[in-house]
């Protein structure tokens, strides 16, 4: 069936596009000497039935805004994704999201496959190549960026759509495997997506009895069908992958179903066609190996010889398939949305401006100011009068929290906000429940379908996030996560719920941008950085107790955060002796040590420096005007963990910091135990000054 010179019948030609994605994960896997050939020839059926019938895919313009979306959770499968990419005639698109007149995958990159530089790398990332919705890899994130597409799905057709103009309608499709279904993020996501209803929805199990270390049932006997009917699912099976018919039942079921999300339980051959390994461990992790593959190629009815093969005919069917389809509802959709922006000019304007992930005309106006106050406000206060305030002019600003809005802040109270939740798809307050895993995992899902979102929890359960985190960095992403109750200050909750070594952690991800601000008017102004944000996620830091709310007629003003550090209080003729740098809550305890020690005649300088990353950007002249070389003499104060902070102080600084976990007990006396006091700070300072001669 191969050869061109045949007349093909439908079936057949099904069958040769099939193989043919087979076919080239087999070879980029070989050539490559690494990746994952067994579910590319498992899945290859299921996955062009989709694409090719049923999937709103537009391959000349692949990313325009009521296309479906397809995420192939099982990430390590990702030549199944770079074939079809492919086959199907995906077009490239530039920095501004417009189309190009290349491929956005290539044969070339097909053969580079798992090599430096290519766009065809071992799990499926994010703006590498359109087409790719979002970085898959990590099992259980992609299924739960899925459920934050089909979120942003229902909100974007709840809050634009109007009588006679659909315009959003998309669907999101997730491939996953055991590992999506075994990790907890998965089980998270499964459960809030039943809750939640989302008929847009849909996940195909690939059923294929296989992980990597054996067989499944080493370690996974479980029903799925019937535990993702437990959590309000429609599941629907097909007992053959190979079953095209039988796939487009499911589709079907799953378009005509619509009042809950949909799981397809495909029962398919990890390997098929390899007759040594097909259905083992051996066809998941590595190449075939050149036996095998000639053996899988036989098999198909594929000249064994032969690598890469394309034959005639496949491209000109996928073009016929999907690349007919996809332009003509493309096309219809945008005669749509031009209709629409002349009746409804306002809504799309927004809807241009989300999408080029710009905010609007005055989206930081009504911001509050906050007057210098001893007693102050937790920073989570102050953070949430910020947040209501920027969200009132920023409508696609939409987040919530794992079950702590009243503890995080994070609730939007403004009339009109309302809240997320099954037939009431408008709201602006999302409830994760108790499910942080799922949270981070939805927000980067939201935050690719080009909604703002935000999230928030206490600042120890980032832990439960740090997948997500490290994905929405790798993306560049502008995710926004809130967390609050950031130090052993939160007192008598103890050290299990007390942070330590979350900040260092965070400060090393690459591309992460983290803020702790030191009171109400920082916080205004981390907002303030964090808002315009475009290609990086964030992390605000905020505290559970009161801080001092800074006299700024007295000491420098906020707007320093803007430059991550900046000069609060300074020696009377700028040359300080000594240097105190702070973030957080600890900046107040500085500025005390500061007072002490200006009356005792000593020269100080208080340093506010709540983001290491955006004061590492600035110039070397504006650093060293911040912490002058020739000043020696310097004292760290965070209630963390002191790894890093030597690159601040020098060898002849103090870090005061912790060394341990933290202690249940009012917060003033497990300040006082880990030595976070005025007269400590103090001593510190003479110390450094000491050392320093």
């Amino acid at each position: 069936m191969v050869a061109s010179e045949q007349i093909l019948t439908g079936k057949q030609l099904d069958l040769l596009c099939i193989n043919t994605i087979r076919t080239l994960a087999i070879d980029a896997v070989q050539k490559a000497n690494s990746g994952h050939p067994g579910a590319p020839m498992g899945l290859a059926p299921v996955t062009y039935s989709l694409w090719q019938q049923f999937l709103r895919f537009d391959p000349n313009d692949p990313t325009w805004p009521d296309r479906d979306r397809f995420v192939l959770s099982n990430g390590h499968a990702s030549m199944l994704l770079y074939a079809m990419l492919y086959l199907s005639g995906v077009h490239g698109v530039d920095s501004e999201g417009k189309p190009t007149n290349d491929l956005a995958i290539s044969l070339e990159e097909i053969k580079r496959f798992r090599q430096i530089g290519s766009r065809t790398p071992g799990h499926p990332e994010y703006g590498i190549a359109a087409g790719i919705e979002t970085t898959t890899g990590p099992l259980g994130q992609g299924v739960g960026n899925s459920l934050g597409m089909a979120i942003a799905g229902k909100w974007l057709a709840a809050r634009y759509n109007r009588p006679g103009f659909e315009l959003f309608s998309y669907n999101t499709y997730a491939m996953c495997g055991d590992g999506d279904m075994m990790e907890g993020v998965g089980c998270e996501a499964a459960s809030l997506a039943g809750h939640l209803k989302l008929s847009n929805l849909c996940w195909i199990y690939d059923n294929n009895r296989v992980t990597l270390d054996g067989p499944a049932d080493w370690s996974f006997t479980e029903d799925v069908g019937a535990r993702f009917a437990a959590y309000g699912w429609n599941v629907t099976h097909v007992t053959d992958a190979n079953d095209l018919n039988a796939l487009e039942n499911a589709y079907n079921n799953f378009l005509k179903t619509n009042d809950r999300p949909t799981l397809i339980v495909v029962n398919s051959h990890i390997g098929y066609g390899s007759p040594g390994k097909q259905d083992t461990s051996e066809a998941h992790g590595e190449p075939l190996g050149e036996k095998e593959t000639r053996l899988a190629k036989k098999n198909y009815g594929w000249p064994e010889d032969a690598t890469f093969l394309v034959p005639d005919g496949v491209l000109e069917h996928f073009q016929f398939g999907i690349g007919k389809r996809g332009p003509e509802l493309r096309q219809k959709w945008v005669k749509l949305f031009d209709d629409y922006g002349k009746k409804y000019p306002e809504l799309a304007e927004e809807l241009k401006q989300m999408q080029r992930r710009e905010l609007p005309n005055g989206w930081d106006k009504d911001l509050p100011s906050f007057p210098a106050d001893a007693k102050g406000m937790a920073t989570r206060d102050s953070s949430g009068k910020v947040l209501n305030a920027i969200a009132q002019n920023v409508p696609w600003l939409v987040g919530g929290s794992a079950d702590l809005a009243g503890s995080d802040r994070t609730r939007l109270k403004f009339e009109g906000a309302g809240d997320f939740q099954a037939g009431s798809y408008g709201g602006r307050n999302l409830h994760f429940g108790v499910r942080e895993h799922a949270m981070g995992a939805t927000l980067n899902g939201m935050a690719v379908s080009k909604i703002r979102p935000y999230g928030g929890t206490f600042f120890n359960f980032s832990d439960y996030m740090k997948p997500a985190i490290r994905l929405a960095s790798l993306m560049e992403i502008p995710s926004i996560f809130i967390y609050t109750h950031d130090s052993i200050s939160l007192g008598e909750d103890g050290p299990t719920h007390q942070p330590v070594e979350q900040l260092a952690g965070l400060r090393a991800m690459p591309g992460l941008m983290l803020l702790r601000p030191a009171d109400a008017n920082e916080v205004v102004e981390a907002w303030k950085v964090v808002m315009p944000l475009t290609h990086q996620p964030a992390v605000l830091v905020l505290t559970r107790q009161a801080l001092p709310t800074l006299d700024r007629s007295k000491y420098a003003s906020a707007a320093g955060v803007a430059k991550g550090a900046y000069v609060l209080a300074d020696a009377a003729d700028g040359k300080p002796e000594v240097i105190l740098l702070g973030t957080g809550s600890e900046v107040s305890l500085c500025i005390s040590a500061y007072e002490q020690l200006t009356a005792e005649g000593i020269k100080a300088r208080v340093v506010s420096m709540p983001s290491w990353d955006i004061f590492e950007k600035q110039s070397d002249a504006y650093k060293n005007q911040v912490l002058p070389p020739a000043v020696k003499s310097r004292v760290s104060v965070e209630e963390a963990a002191t790894l890093g902070w030597d690159r601040y102080v020098g060898p002849s600084g103090k870090m005061i910091g912790m060394h341990s976990f933290g202690a249940s007990a009012p917060a003033k006396d497990v300040q006082k135990k880990f030595g976070f006091t005025v007269e400590h700070v103090v001593e510190a300072a003479r110390e450094a000054i000491a050392q320093s001669k």
